[in-house]
């Protein structure tokens, strides 16, 4: 059943007005009509809908029978440098079907991309668009929010925010003795926390002064196994690693 997020609330009736996107693509793409039935999403709660008029809008009411939530039990955070590419785009996509709660780009050391702050704003919008593609198409009941590039500072600053903060290491993974990510992530659950932020490096990896900065800030080394992972694949790998110990 085609999964809509809808920003309107249900009337006194259990109606509400689909418009926008969501409108063309249920008359346009989809081809539907009165009567037949759609997921809507409202305030991260999902509802099977009929729909009862079309026209420019589509109109839907309530049957009052409610999706169960695929959500995770634990909130994960990505905060990654800035890669080069479309690499961006596949860590939003994939990260949103993995059960990402948000997405933190930051200006890292070693980045070679030079975020341009003019045409940032639709960069941001463009991914926050994916996002919300990929938490249809996995039957979400949460879009990621997309944020902004900030700067390492302000990525220092946010750590206080998580109860458990991990960093991607590649001296870590190069060593003879690592402590498995696993493991790490069993204390996660005995300690009851409710979330946590991941931090990869671009290209290249965190630097060192990043990576001694992130630990005195409170993070911890995650070890992703024994090979040198891209930047795009560390984060899928991570945030699949949490779903096999948390799902």
């Amino acid at each position: 059943m085609q999964r809509y997020f809808v920003q309107d609330t249900f009337d006194d009736k259990n109606e509400l007005t689909v418009t926008g996107e969501s409108a063309r693509h249920i008359t346009k793409v989809m081809r539907m009509e009165v009567g037949d039935k759609i997921v809507a999403v409202v305030s991260q709660v999902a509802y099977i809908c009929e729909i009862v008029n079309i026209g420019l809008d589509v109109m839907i009411r309530s049957t009052g029978v409610i999706v169960p939530s695929p959500e995770m039990p634990i909130r994960v955070d990505i905060a990654c440098g800035l890669p080069k590419g479309d690499k961006l785009e596949f860590i939003a996509q994939k990260g949103t079907e993995l059960g990402m709660n948000g997405l933190i780009p930051f200006k890292a050391e070693r980045s070679i991309v030079k975020w341009d702050d003019k045409k940032g704003e639709k960069k941001t919008e463009r991914l926050q668009k994916i996002a919300q593609e990929a938490a249809e198409q996995s039957h979400r009941t949460v879009v990621p929010n997309i944020a902004s590039p900030i700067s390492f500072k302000e990525l220092l600053s946010i750590i206080q925010n998580y109860d458990a903060v991990f960093v991607a290491d590649e001296e870590d993974a190069k060593g003879e003795i690592r402590t498995r990510f696993a493991d790490k992530l069993k204390k996660v659950y005995d300690n009851e926390s409710k979330s946590i932020l991941l931090v990869f490096g671009p290209e290249g990896g965190i630097s060192r002064i990043e990576a001694e900065s992130l630990i005195k800030a409170g993070a911890e080394t995650m070890s992703l196994g024994p090979r040198i992972l891209r930047a795009e694949t560390a984060p899928v790998y991570a945030l699949s690693a949490i779903s096999y110990e948390f799902e």
